[in-house]
């Protein structure tokens, strides 16, 4: 009989049940998606109830897709979305109704203060990362602050897989790719860092333990199996978070790896032994136990995105600019991009602008919408050169609808000077929760192992010497641009404030 793992991927728009084979093959997929609710301008929610209700829905969709599915589950793993911050009491009942999602900005003013009472040479060792009001440490000072009672009944603080492992197996717990990116984490032991939740006066006794995300958390219980069609007794993995999960499912899982997903954003990821601790680099514990260095460039995507739409008002498709810009030269006959559209998230200047810099008489649409590609290109190709910390780069993989751009991959394989690979599975996350459940079973004795035998790379894409070079001489100009045009940021920000 054959055996099947079920993965569960709690993403922000859905959530998917997927069962995946032996030989890392997905045999039925279902999904179920939910509503973000935006209660006001920067804020973003989703309902923990919508997330279990939409567990069950995929969950028992799939399960009817394949003969006696259940009776062949060996194992359960969840990955899900970060940093969303759901808070229970000791029944197990919501003291909220609503989670703040990893979009949520309503923690500004929180991060603010904290910036301004600590450097962060006094913090980045307690935590390994950058203060951004992303993180739920931020996220649990504005509940208490806000919500008081709700955070005054919590007994335990979960990440939206969590609460679904929790509805599963009725077990608390966190895992070190969550918990290193809650703010509140000391990567130095993988425990909850005094330190940090001193700092944030916060009570550490709402934590759950943190474990590793190939731990067996516990077993479906008679409850979740009546709701879901699971077998009993199944066991279920502690999971981890849905973008280090998604790069271990991409191919990303040791030392000189390293992952590019291009979506609305740019995220560069290098795999290292240790975190690096600088106020732009952020840092996740992976799932194999090393450490994800990584920097995010917000208008990734999105700029081919402004684009298509400043120079076309959408009346072409993402292809038709993709071959405009073939046309084009490599290096766009000197015409540079500097790409921060919406700004960058960490660093001194979070206020920066997009530009166009070298612009001629001989310069055409081709030429802009070539450099834009570019422009991402040397935006990453500039976190590389801080996050990989001299280390050589053997392999990176491309995934996302970055990854369909062929264009866009030459130039970013030239750019780098790297080899890249693409997935042929885009379910990555999925493929992930598959790797962890199938080494945690023993089926592997290692999770490299899983990867190899589960990952397939349709293509790889090489750098082209001449571009390679052309991009070399180009990249200290474009770090030049960087720098001096910090000193226009400020003087754009009260000019836009006069006249509007």
């Amino acid at each position: 009989m054959e055996t099947y793992y079920l993965a569960i991927d709690v993403g922000t728009g859905s959530v998917r049940a997927a069962l995946v084979d032996t030989k890392g093959a997905i045999r039925g997929i279902a999904a179920r998606e939910h509503e973000q609710i935006v209660p006001r301008y920067g804020w973003s929610e989703q309902r923990p109830a919508d997330w279990w209700d939409g567990a069950v829905a995929a969950i028992r969709e799939v399960l009817d897709r394949v003969p006696d599915a259940a009776a062949r589950i060996a194992a359960i793993c969840a990955c899900g979305q970060m940093h969303g911050t759901v808070l229970v009491d000791a029944d197990g009942r919501l003291t909220r109704d609503t989670a703040p999602l990893w979009n949520d900005k309503r923690t500004f003013a929180q991060v603010e203060t904290f910036r301004a009472r600590h450097a962060p040479e006094s913090y980045l060792d307690k935590t390994a990362n950058p203060a951004t009001p992303a993180w739920p440490g931020f996220k649990l000072q504005w509940i208490r602050e806000h919500d008081p009672d709700a955070y005054a009944r919590a007994t335990t603080v979960f990440m939206p897989k969590d609460y679904v492992n929790f509805r599963l197996t009725g077990a608390r717990a966190c895992d070190w790719n969550d918990a290193s990116t809650s703010f509140l984490m000391d990567p130095a032991t993988r425990s909850w860092s005094n330190a940090m939740l001193d700092l944030l006066d916060l009570d550490g006794r709402k934590l759950p333990e943190i474990r590793a995300p190939l731990d067996v958390l516990g077993s479906v219980t008679a409850r979740a199996a009546a709701e879901t069609g699971l077998r009993e007794g199944t066991p279920v993995l502690v999971g981890g978070a849905d973008y280090p999960v998604s790069v271990l499912g991409s191919g990303v899982y040791a030392p000189g790896l390293a992952s590019d997903i291009t979506g609305t954003s740019s995220i560069i990821t290098v795999i290292a032994d240790t975190p690096m601790l600088h106020p732009e680099v952020s840092n996740l514990a992976t799932c194999e136990g090393h450490w994800g260095r990584f920097m995010l460039l917000d208008s990734g995507g999105d700029a081919m995105r402004w684009a298509r739409r400043a120079f076309h008002e959408n009346a072409v498709s993402y292809d038709a600019v993709a071959q405009k810009a073939a046309t084009a030269p490599v290096g766009s006959a000197g015409l540079f991009f500097l790409p921060y559209l919406t700004g960058e998230r960490l660093g001194e200047h979070t206020n920066s602008r997009a530009q166009f810099f070298g612009i001629t008489a001989q310069h055409g649409v081709g030429h802009l919408h070539r450099a834009v590609l570019e422009g991402v290109a040397f935006g990453v190709r500039r976190h590389i050169a801080l996050i990989d910390d001299g280390a050589r780069i053997e392999r990176l993989v491309a995934a996302s609808g970055g990854a369909k751009a062929a264009l866009w991959l030459d130039i970013k394989a030239s750019m780098y000077r790297t080899p890249i690979l693409v997935p042929a599975e885009v379910e990555c996350g999925v493929i992930g929760c598959a790797v962890l459940a199938a080494t945690a079973m023993g089926q592997f004795a290692r999770l490299g192992d899983a990867v190899n035998a589960f990952v397939r790379f349709e293509r790889e894409v090489q750098p082209d010497p001449y571009a390679s070079d052309v991009y070399d001489r180009m990249m200290p100009l474009f770090e030049r641009l960087y720098v001096s045009a910090q000193q226009f940021y400020d003087d754009l920000d009260r000019l836009a404030a006069q006249t509007s």
